[in-house]
Parts: C-alpha cells; structure tokens; sequence
C-alpha cells in the first residue's frame, strides 16, 4: 500500500465521522442562529433516510427542511415553534426522539413494562424451583426402606 492509499483510508476513517451534509450555500451569516439551526437540525429526521437527521442526510428532502428551519430561524421563530410547525405537518415521526404524549405513551414505556414482567417472571420461575428441590426430606421409615432395597440390589 502506498502513501496516497494510506491518506486516503485515514481521511475515510477519521474524516467520514466529521462530515455533514450541510451545504455551504445553507449556512446563515449569523454564528448564533447558524448554531440553533445545526442544533434543530440534528433533532429533526430525515423521511427519506429514516435513521438520519436532516443535519447528516444528503437527501433533497432533508436540504428542503435545513432551508426551511432557517429560514423560520431568521422570521423569529424560537426552537418550539419550529419544532411544533414541522409536527403539525409531517407528524411526531419527524422529531428523533418523540415526546411524550399520549399517543406515544407506548413507546417509551413498553421498554420498562417488558423488564418488569421479565424480572417478574423469572422471580416466579426462581421460586418455582426453591420449593420443589429442597422441601422434600424422607422419614425415617423411608430411610430404612430405602437402605433395604438398595442392599437387596448388591446382592
């Protein structure tokens, strides 16, 4: 492998990470409104990607919503309103992580429900085998029966 090979594959592992797909021509003059914009952006999924923000994404779609973003940034909108807007018009699936509301009640608290019938259940099964290996002892009677025919088998 040479050098050029090399920079290249070095570039790939530790630049790719670094890379957005914000394009220069989106970027606001103002660093303030152009922070809350990249901040907004990475809140906000891509519906083309599904798993990416708008701010990673190279989708037409995701560079529409980064213009858009800004362009309520720079019309006063604060961070709710924007957020607020873009779920009234695509829905809670826009935002990466959903709030919580009624309708997504089950999503955030299915995880928990799922580990407390689990620890339930494995609770139960522990105790289901506590009582059934040590409770049962033989009298002496059955000792002593026991110990007969196990000498009658030697024999």
């Amino acid at each position: 492998m040479n050098w050029a090979h090399a920079l290249i594959l070095l570039f790939l592992v530790v630049g790719a990470p670094f890379a957005q797909a914000v394009q220069p021509d989106e970027i606001l003059p103002d660093p303030a409104l152009e922070t809350r914009a990249r901040d907004l952006s990475r809140e906000l999924r891509c519906m083309v990607c599904q798993n990416q923000s708008i701010d990673d994404s190279d989708a037409p779609l995701a560079r529409d919503l980064r213009l858009l973003v800004r362009e309520r940034l720079k019309a006063g909108d604060s961070d709710t309103q924007i957020r607020d807007f873009l779920v009234a018009r695509y829905g809670d699936f826009v935002l990466l992580k959903p709030r919580f509301t009624g309708q997504t009640a089950l999503l955030w608290l299915l995880p928990f429900l799922v580990l407390a019938v689990g620890a339930a259940a494995l609770l139960v099964l522990r105790r289901r085998q506590q009582n059934r290996g040590g409770s049962a002892r033989l009298s002496g009677e059955e000792e002593a029966r026991l110990a007969e025919v196990l000498r009658r088998e030697r024999l």
